[in-house]
């Protein structure tokens, strides 16, 4: 799957493909903490978020399959799943890579984008996921 920049992104600012391509999420310094997506206000402590970098690699730290339909479009079956990112202190749920791809947990992934299903207005659209490092 390639970044095809000619689809908008499912959830506006949610990665930037400035530089490396990574996942834009929040900071808030009231409470040291980071949200992904970034919210408007933190949700910790209602105080004012940065939008931040937070990287394109990680950790996988579980993992499913999903066999019933997607919703959205999304390919049957589909893999989520958790992972600590690297650049930050923030665990995220994800999609991950189709079933082609093998996925463990404990191994080291990184960031992809690809028009992959609908967005909720039923048009295409990119999401990001997350694939084994040696794809």
């Amino acid at each position: 799957m390639t970044v095809m920049l000619d689809f908008p992104p499912v959830y506006p600012g949610i990665f930037s493909t400035q530089g490396e391509l990574h996942l834009v999420g929040g900071y808030c310094p009231c409470c040291d903490s980071y949200q992904f997506p970034a919210p408007e206000i933190c949700a910790n402590c209602f105080g004012a978020v940065e939008q931040v970098n937070l990287g394109g690699t990680g950790t996988l730290y579980s993992l499913t399959t999903i066999r019933t339909k997607p919703p959205l479009g999304l390919p049957t079956p589909y893999r989520v799943g958790y992972v600590d990112l690297d650049s930050a202190p923030l665990r995220i749920f994800t999609l991950l890579d189709s079933e082609t791809s093998p996925l463990s947990i404990g191994q080291n992934v990184h960031l992809k984008v690809a028009q992959v299903g609908l967005n909720s207005e039923g048009k295409p659209c990119l999401r990001p996921y997350f694939t084994g490092t040696d794809s």
